[in-house]
């Protein structure tokens, strides 16, 4: 549940009306908690999560599966992050860092420009991908 919450600032009177008055001002509202998923890199809700990762990762295989054999990749392991703060809970920051570097390590450079991509999207840069001479 997202409360907004508001702070009243007083505004000075205004030079022409001779007015004071008073208007509320939302401040930040915090986000709610996320996670990231190790295979995707997407973030997903706390509740969210154990629904989508099983689903990724069945989608992760078809999509590996589709590729040449000298594109696929062994399957994603998701990381261990067992830090615990002091309130008992898992620390988020360092479990999504985690997850963000899994993520990460899935992608492919290209062997000709160096940048990285999904195995899928490799093949269609590889088609329009120049190596670049010098002038």
């Amino acid at each position: 549940m997202t409360l907004l919450v508001l702070r009243k600032l007083m505004v000075a009177s205004h030079p022409n009306q001779g007015l004071s008055s008073a208007t509320f001002v939302p401040t930040m509202n915090r986000r709610p908690p996320t996670i990231v998923c190790y295979i995707c890199g997407r973030e997903y809700g706390t509740k969210s999560i154990a629904i989508h990762e099983p689903q990724c990762l069945k989608k992760w295989h078809n999509e590996n599966n589709l590729l040449p054999k000298e594109l696929r990749r062994p399957e994603p392991i998701k990381p261990e992050v067992r830090t615990i703060n002091a309130k008992g809970f898992y620390d988020l920051k360092a479990l999504n860092e985690a997850a963000w570097t899994s993520a990460q390590s899935l992608l492919i450079p290209c062997h000709i420009c160096g940048r990285t991509f999904l195995p899928d999207r490799l093949i269609v840069h590889q088609r329009s991908c120049k190596p670049k001479f010098a002038k």
